[in-house]
């Protein structure tokens, strides 16, 4: 056995809260059931409908059939998008294919879609800070693709070009690390001192809030672990926060992926969790570093976080019995 079980003096642990699913992710996975339940098996989801492996396998167990794109899915399925958002040619093409759409999109990315539609219309450029590769980038650069450039790094800030620099607006990505942003969004500004905002923080409540949570325990920790899946943006970001402040930091999908070593010397440990990670994986451990011997948990709570979405309109409903017999 390892050293990290011979001491008998407790561990102590400083469980981050908010941490988990925000409300966003839990309007998106509770549209996937409640479209399973409407109309039965299978169900089609375009992408993961949020970045988590257990939540996508435990959707799978029930029905859902996940794709990557709208050619996968049969003609007139249904087919919900996920909380990533998708550019407006896709949903034009679950139209033309006369599939049954239901938007699981998160709202405060609808609320980005809605910026990134007005700043075209009236004529900006706008340089949308984010990754390109992930979904929701993706989506949101398809509202107006001719109008927006893709902003990665403070690099891109210093060499991004545009047609008229008075004419010039910014997006971020929801999920970003908020330091980060800034020093993007501060590098921009000096380039183009006309540069305009969103009326409000595009980086959403949620992604903030657990960055601000994670910081707040990782200066008292020697290592923190981070639950979530490798493809989640925020919950990279939390790895990020909380080796700013000091600490060894670890992404683990679940407590199998924790190793004993990490914890040698490590008389405080901290844990969370991405926005789009299960609770229980938190429970699981919890109960893993008990495994090593007596802990001492204390949950650190920063803010309270009451935001609930209301869920988006279902599909059209099954018409029988046998058409649900059908479509399983």
């Amino acid at each position: 056995m390892t050293s990290v079980a011979a001491s008998s003096m407790p561990r102590h642990v400083l469980l981050a809260s908010p941490r988990s699913f925000c409300a966003g992710v839990e309007r998106a996975i509770q549209t996937v059931l409640d479209v399973l339940d409407h109309h039965g098996p299978p169900v089609y989801v375009r992408k993961q409908i949020v970045h988590n492996t257990h939540v996508v396998e435990d959707l799978r167990s029930k029905g859902a059939v996940f794709v990557d794109e709208l050619t996968e899915v049969p003609d007139g399925a249904v087919v919900v998008f996920s909380a990533h958002g998708v550019a407006p040619a896709v949903v034009e093409q679950a139209e033309s294919r006369g599939l049954r759409a239901v938007d699981a999109t998160c709202p405060l990315v609808s609320k980005v879609h809605a910026e990134a539609r007005r700043f075209a219309r009236r004529g900006d450029t706008i340089l949308l800070v984010g990754h390109a590769d992930h979904e929701e980038t993706e989506g949101t650069f398809g509202v107006a693709p001719e109008s927006i450039r893709i902003v990665e790094s403070e690099l891109d800030a210093a060499t991004v070009e545009v047609p008229d620099p008075l004419r010039v607006s910014y997006l971020t990505q929801t999920t970003l690390a908020v330091d980060d942003a800034q020093m993007i969004v501060d590098a921009l500004r000096r380039r183009f001192p006309a540069l305009q905002s969103p009326p409000d923080d595009d980086i959403c409540y949620a992604t903030t809030n657990r960055q601000l949570a994670v910081r707040d325990i990782a200066r008292e920790c020697e290592v923190v672990l981070v639950v979530g899946s490798t493809n989640s943006s925020n919950s990279v970001r939390l790895v990020e926060v909380a080796r700013r402040e000091g600490a060894a930091a670890w992404l683990i999908e679940d407590a199998t992926q924790l190793l004993p070593e990490w914890l040698d010397g490590a008389a405080t440990v901290g844990v969370t969790a991405g926005a789009s990670a299960p609770p229980e994986l938190v429970d699981g451990v919890l109960d893993a570093l008990r495994a090593y011997g007596p802990v001492d948990v204390k949950e650190r709570r920063t803010v309270a976080e009451s935001v609930y979405f209301a869920p988006p309109r279902l599909a059209g409903r099954r018409s029988s019995p046998r058409r649900q017999q059908d479509h399983r």
